[in-house]
């Protein structure tokens, strides 16, 4: 060991995250007696002496930004619920939570003490920029040499794709968008998967632009059913567009999940509560609270200067009344 213990060393031998040591250290709420305890006895035990990077850290309340990527909307339900997540986090680890707006090159206006980016995507400026002025950042999405917390995406479309085919469904639409955007590549790559191991060749018009909105998934479904499509199942990459495509085909006449079988990805009770079907939309379900809960943890790491690490969130698929076994 070295002569002096790291915040790094002090969490390995607590058996907790660099985050919980530094609430501890700073008497922030948010952690339980009995490892509170622990990690002070491992404080003792390994003589550690917070360094000059810690005692600043005590000097509440540091200032997160939350930077979005250009083209990022907004005013939607998954934003809406991430943020909710992520400024509850923040509080409660004794943070100033401030939204970051970008500079016309698409880089943050001014730097806090530490940014979580959102809105991954393809040459991304951001994390160059952040890694040169030497901010700790962590990126929602993944990226390559940096901290980084993401759904697993990819498993997400494969398990959507597969749950169709295993209803007896052959012909597959794919309704994405923003195809420069990581999440949204991934999403598909696992519905490209699915549809090879099963021995089904992808057509290029069953991929079509949603948008990443309602509006653009019913317009999408639509178009693509009036000019001939028979596609019994529809995977859309989104809980919104799932929604949109939804009301398209009922519009068109045909029946949720008699005729058609749709499959969201987000699991956003907003849109739940805007369907018409009884029994709910079948979805990937992500784990938005601890998206965002490993996102401050994983940024803490870095204000603290600790190895960069990422993490990869399960998802689940929640099969439910918008899908059904083809018929015929």
């Amino acid at each position: 060991m070295s002569e002096r213990a790291t915040i790094q060393q002090v969490a390995e031998h607590a058996g907790v995250s660099i985050g919980t040591v530094s609430r501890v250290l700073n008497s922030r709420a948010g952690v339980s007696q009995t490892t509170r305890e622990r990690v002070r006895a491992s404080i003792r035990e390994l003589a550690f002496r917070p360094d000059h990077v810690a005692r600043a850290l005590s000097k509440a309340p540091l200032r997160i930004g939350l930077s979005l990527a250009a083209g990022t909307r907004r005013l939607t339900p998954f934003f809406m619920l991430f943020l909710e997540h992520l400024i509850a986090r923040l509080q409660q680890d004794g943070y100033r939570f401030e939204e970051v707006p970008a500079r016309r090159d698409g880089l943050p206006a001014w730097l806090p003490n530490g940014v979580i980016l959102h809105g991954a995507h393809e040459d991304d400026p951001r994390l160059a920029y952040l890694r040169d002025q030497g901010v700790p950042f962590v990126l929602v999405g993944r990226a390559q040499g940096v901290r980084w917390v993401a759904p697993d995406d990819h498993d997400g479309g494969l398990q959507a794709t597969r749950h169709l085919l295993a209803l007896g469904h052959r012909d597959v639409l794919h309704l994405g968008g923003l195809m420069g955007h990581q999440a949204f590549q991934d999403r598909y790559g696992g519905y490209l998967e699915a549809l090879r191991e099963a021995g089904v060749e992808p057509r290029r018009d069953w991929l079509l632009d949603g948008g990443f909105t309602t509006l653009g998934g019913y317009r999408a479904v639509r178009r693509a059913f009036e000019n001939g499509c028979r596609c019994t199942a529809v995977f859309a990459a989104s809980d919104e567009m799932a929604l949109g495509a939804i009301a398209a085909l009922e519009d068109l006449g045909l029946s949720v999940p008699l005729d058609v079988s749709v499959v969201g990805f987000d699991d956003l009770p907003e849109v739940a509560d805007a369907l018409r079907v009884p029994e709910g939309l079948t979805t990937v379900r992500q784990d938005i609270a601890h998206i965002t809960a490993t996102a401050v943890t994983l940024l803490e790491e870095g204000l603290h200067g600790a190895s960069i690490r990422s993490e990869t969130v399960p998802v689940q698929l929640m099969a439910r009344g918008t899908t059904a076994r083809r018929r015929g």
